[in-house]
């Protein structure tokens, strides 16, 4: 073959494989393009993905992708924060709150007691549930929303933007800094020793760590808020975390995402296919982080691009005996945490195999110490189907079924 045709060949083959390659980033879900979203939520058992938006109501994802309106019964389309208790579902609206029974097929308007219906956030902590208000401070119900009262002991503010839970402690982020209650809402003391921004936009709590989104960046707390310091993104606003094993992510207000791996001590931008940098909400489900964003729907990126697939976190305790636990969840969508423990210094391995015996992965193969673990595996590119993992410690063998649904 003559030379020249040879390499023609050879650069049209090139560019067509070059132009068909998918490279790995953020990308645009469907049927939102154009909205404002104020939150996204995953259902405890990992079937739904939910998004509020600012004045188009709640829409609904089984797949992350495609998303369906769910508004029947919504007397307010601006939604802020999701919440679940018992079988409920419940969304926080400038119309005080709404329940679901079925997932955000239908919604009913629960406001009994609530005296100031602009709620701002949601939270569950025991068998209570607490709404946040611009203007009333914080409200509790312990009967699914069908009543409210007011607990604001020691608040000396009026507008709560974010809650979360570390344990049996509730942290309020408010407009006064971050507040925190030890008996269920009955009274709040101020923890702020070190905050640089007085202006609470997003809470998380990592393992032994409290975070803080605000005007000035993130701050961590590593004692329930006594004391807190800067870790990171100065004078940056910061409105949404979202977590993952040891892994946290931030989404700000005009720079996009920045992923923590060590706890906030440094900060990496993963912007990479991201066209809007306005990133006020996060979530993470399956193999992929969420990302809402101010007038652009909702975008989602692979985990593993940017974290290990494999996270492992041990803890103090020592077991007396060798014992792998049931995933959880299970049945799983994408994602699911194994917890195991072994008694005394010994070879690990723990391996998942498909229904005919075939080995699909190998979480763990190295010498542990004695102590209790728990890994978080991913199974990306798997069928839905029956999966089984099985520990190999010494002479200890156990092997436990798991369903992977997506």
């Amino acid at each position: 073959m003559n030379i020249r045709i040879y390499n023609f060949f050879l650069i049209v083959i090139s560019i067509f494989v070059l132009s068909n390659l998918t490279i790995a980033q953020w990308v645009q879900t469907n049927n939102l393009d154009g909205k404002e979203i104020n939150c996204l939520y995953e259902s405890n058992d990992g079937t739904y993905l939910f998004a509020g938006t600012d004045g188009d109501g709640i829409f609904r994802s089984t797949n992350g992708n495609d998303w369906e309106q769910v508004n029947t019964g919504l007397t307010d389309y601006h939604v802020f924060a999701f919440a679940e208790l018992g079988t409920y579902l419940f969304a926080a609206t400038d119309d005080g709150v709404s329940r679901s029974a079925n997932n955000g097929s239908n919604w009913t308007t629960v406001n009994n007691g609530l005296t100031n219906q602009f709620v701002q956030a949601l939270v569950v902590i025991d068998t209570y549930l607490f709404a946040g208000t611009a203007g009333g401070g914080c409200f509790r119900s312990a009967d699914n929303g069908d009543f409210w009262e007011p607990v604001n002991s020691g608040f000396a503010t009026s507008i709560v933007i974010e809650f979360t839970v570390n344990d049996t402690y509730l942290f309020a982020g408010t407009w006064d800094y971050v507040y925190r209650s030890s008996n269920f809402g009955n009274n709040w003391i101020s923890v702020s020793n070190g905050l640089t921004d007085q202006y609470i936009q997003a809470l998380a709590v990592n393992d032994n760590y409290l975070y803080a989104g605000n005007n000035d960046g993130v701050s961590r707390s590593t004692n329930n808020g006594d004391n807190w310091e800067k870790v990171g993104l100065s004078s940056i606003t910061v409105d949404a975390f979202a977590v993952i094993d040891e892994n946290i992510f931030a989404g700000t207000e005009t720079i996009g995402v920045f992923l923590s791996t060590n706890n906030g001590n440094s900060w990496d931008s993963v912007n990479t296919g991201l066209t809007n940098y306005s990133v006020g909400a996060l979530a993470v489900s399956g193999t992929y982080l969420f990302a809402g964003t101010s007038g652009d729907g909702v975008w989602r990126r692979p985990l593993p691009e940017m974290i290990t697939s494999v996270r492992e976190t041990a803890w103090n305790d020592l077991p007396i005996e060798y014992k792998l636990g049931q995933n959880y969840p299970n049945p799983f969508n994408l994602a699911t945490k194994i917890k195991y423990s072994v008694p005394q210094t010994t070879q690990v391995q723990i391996k998942v195999f498909d229904v005919l015996g075939n080995e699909i992965e190998t979480l763990v193969s190295e010498e542990k110490p004695a102590g209790i673990y728990e890994i978080t595996w991913y199974a990306e590119g798997l069928p839905s189907g029956v999966y089984f993992y099985r520990l190999q410690a010494g002479s200890f063998v156990e092997t436990k079924k798991m369903l992977l649904m997506k």
